[in-house]
């Protein structure tokens, strides 16, 4: 996030109108963030000093040079010139080199746009929280959802598109049970199906139809997927379940960050026999409890394949 080229401009402004010295202007510098060897470059003395403006354009621009864009730096540099309040009475009043009524000028228009800046910013983040909003509605009821399943499971839909169903019922079941939920993306070249926020934790979701139970490869897939992740965590769902080399291979020796789904757990919560925060939650509670990934999540037994 730069700040905009009217408010830097006018803070170039502040800063000169404010300071007479060369050396106080980078001292200025210095005190919000300037690195040594940032202020080192900025010759200051001698036949080849830059002019004060010069000065301060150029350490503008090593800041901004930077990776982050000198965010830090400038923002703390734009806070004390909100705030200002001190005028040098030797540079102000008996050499008269700078001009109170020009320094109060330039702070009050900083701040003015500064006012602009934030009412603009409180407007796009409210706009975002708007939008955001809208888009986690569900369309769907879970009447349609459970119809709409079991639809697919009749194979009234081409295989090809059932993949693609089943992601969309996913997406909307978790609209339902307000779960923030974010839909198939794709980062690093790897093809995320989505993920889901649960309890201040971010899923991500693998959604598999598959006609014979979920073989290991692309659950080992999946599971690389995840690891590669901040604390990452994994929802596997395969309609026709998974194979016991699976269940064991995942667990054995391994820390556990991906959970199992299947068929039947989303038939229980289509037909609200429980929700699915609480089908969710379940699982997380055997996965902590007992380093079980497959369970059923009524009676909480393991579930054999």
């Amino acid at each position: 996030m730069s700040f905009s080229a009217d408010i830097q401009g006018c803070m170039k402004d502040c800063i000169l109108s404010l300071f007479w010295p060369r050396k106080d202007i980078v001292g200025f510098f210095e005190k919000h963030g300037c690195t040594k060897a940032e202020i080192a470059s900025v010759q200051i003395e001698g036949e080849s000093a830059l002019k004060r403006h010069e000065v301060i354009d150029t350490l503008f621009a090593a800041l901004a040079a930077r990776s982050d864009s000198g965010l830090g730096p400038f923002r703390a540099m734009l806070q004390s010139l909100l705030n200002w309040s001190h005028f040098d009475p030797y540079y102000f009043d008996k050499l008269r080199k700078l001009d109170r009524a020009t320094a109060t000028r330039n702070l009050e228009h900083l701040r003015q746009l500064q006012e602009i800046r934030d009412a603009k910013i409180k407007a796009d983040r409210e706009r975002r929280a708007v939008q955001e909003a809208e888009r986690q509605q569900p369309t769907t009821s879970l009447e349609q959802l459970r119809t709409e399943y079991l639809d697919l499971l009749a194979n009234k839909t081409s295989r090809q598109q059932r993949g693609y169903a089943l992601e969309r019922i996913l997406t909307e079941l978790f609209r339902l049970s307000r779960l923030e939920a974010t839909e198939a993306f794709r980062v690093n070249g790897e093809q995320i199906d989505g993920a889901v926020k649960f309890d201040g934790e971010h899923y991500l979701i693998e959604a598999k139809w598959q006609e014979r139970a979920a073989s290991n490869e692309p659950v080992y897939q999946f599971a690389s997927k995840v690891s590669g992740k901040l604390y990452g965590r994994g929802l596997f769902i395969s309609v026709n379940g998974f194979s016991p080399e699976v269940i064991r291979s995942l667990v054995m020796g391994k820390e556990i960050q991906t959970l199992f789904i299947d068929g039947e757990d989303l038939i229980l919560v289509l037909e609200g026999h429980l929700t699915l925060r609480d089908m969710i939650d379940r699982k997380v509670k055997a996965a902590q409890t007992k380093g079980l990934i497959y369970v059923h999540p009524i009676s909480g037994a393991e579930k054999k394949s």
